[in-house]
């Protein structure tokens, strides 16, 4: 039996694409290792701030993160995805860029999700910063037109501190941020089928959403469970 080689890294075929933050990444979050039931590979891309990406159309960036995620094709991963779903506005560009898969946004699977509702209703989005969220990274998306968008923008504790950056985090505070806000996008959008949650530091939260809702919620935890179930197929014993 001989073993082959070609990588600096074995074993994670999922790499990361991180921001620049210091904010508390919690357990569920995308950017807290032990969220994740596999191995990842972490590239953190240098002055790509959540202020920058978020707040300001990742501008001047798109260069940095194709150079990161080459970086991370050559340690040797299999796919990529990211930590923020405003990165959608880079999806065209990253996957043109490198010669393994690229998921770079939860907003990928709102039309996908739409696909298994009910006749008359619809996915909506709830997002960090819905006044951010451009037309464009909608489009980028794929997401449909007319898609429900609520936010927590405007909350007490979650978008703030996120954005902002802050080093301290009040947790329950963040929790009933996004519990009522996905209330009120339920509330106003009666036709709701299920949520998409576009921010990868909602995912703590998902939960909450569920039961407060009853809605099935998506985030980017279940969509990268999904690619890497591709990258990394399940083995069976063999019957026979």
């Amino acid at each position: 039996m001989k073993a082959s080689g070609g990588k600096a890294v074995y074993g994670a075929s999922l790499g990361i694409l991180m921001l620049h933050a210091r904010f508390p990444r919690i357990p569920g979050d995308m950017g807290n290792a032990m969220t994740w039931p596999f191995p990842v590979h972490y590239k953190v891309v240098r002055n790509a701030t959540p202020d920058r990406v978020v707040r300001n159309n990742a501008s001047g960036l798109l260069e940095t993160f194709i150079v990161a995620a080459r970086e991370l094709v050559a340690d040797g991963v299999d796919g990529i995805t990211t930590n923020c779903g405003f990165l959608a506005l880079f999806q065209d560009e990253l996957a043109e860029a490198v010669p393994v898969p690229v998921l770079t946004s939860s907003l990928m699977q709102v039309a996908t999700v739409n696909r298994t509702l009910s006749r008359g209703e619809r996915a909506g989005i709830l997002t960090v910063s819905a006044s951010s969220l451009t037309p464009l990274h909608l489009e980028k998306a794929g997401v449909p037109e007319g898609t429900p968008i609520g936010t927590t923008e405007g909350g007490r504790e979650f978008t703030r501190a996120i954005l902002d950056n802050e080093i301290e985090l009040d947790v329950d505070l963040a929790r009933q941020d996004n519990i009522e806000a996905a209330l009120k996008l339920v509330a106003d959008n009666p036709d709701l089928g299920a949520i998409v949650l576009e921010c990868t530091n909602m995912i703590p939260y998902a939960a909450d959403i569920r039961r407060a809702t009853g809605l099935p919620v998506y985030s980017i935890e279940n969509f990268v469970r999904w690619f890497q179930g591709a990258l990394v197929p399940r083995t069976y014993p063999d019957p026979w």
